[in-house]
């Protein structure tokens, strides 16, 4: 039985350890702000955070987890989210919405890794697909969030 920590939980699931991550969070435990999109890991729809890296769900088995932090949109209390969430909604970034958790996350990993991104390299790091096409603003929600203060006035 894999033991994994969503979220900053320890879940203990009966599972088979080849099991897609994605499964694991929308199936079993009810987080179904992961997406399901093309299932071969090219849309972005079902990324998650990983040890602070964004990671496709749907190609990746529960039994390489152990031992790994996992981050999904439902988790509460990231400030860095949070900014996302607040900049994606002042700039109107979501039309269909169906990409924007995976969206999101993904952008979430790239602030970690980058504070400050170029727009190369938002677009080097961020190959999540959204079908609206709201690319341009999408970029400019990251950098939106990356310049906006944090708790304690630091970024």
């Amino acid at each position: 039985m894999p033991e994994l920590k969503i979220n900053g939980e320890l879940r203990r699931l009966d599972i088979e350890p080849e099991m897609p991550l994605l499964w694991v969070l929308r199936d079993e435990l009810g987080l179904t702000g992961t997406k399901f999109g093309c299932g071969v890991a090219s849309c972005g729809a079902c990324t998650v955070e990983i040890d602070g890296v964004a990671t496709r769900s749907c190609v990746m088995p529960v039994g390489a987890l152990e031992g790994k932090s996992i981050r999904t949109i439902e988790a509460g209390g990231d400030p860095l989210v949070q900014r996302l969430q607040a900049a994606w909604i002042k700039l109107q970034v979501p039309q269909c919405g169906y990409c924007q958790s995976g969206m999101i996350m993904a952008a979430a990993s790239l602030l970690r890794q980058t504070p400050r991104p170029s727009d190369a390299e938002i677009d080097a790091s961020i190959s999540n697909i959204c079908r609206c096409g709201t690319y341009q603003r999408i970029r400019a929600a990251i950098h939106e969030a990356a310049a906006a203060p944090t708790q304690g006035g630091q970024r």
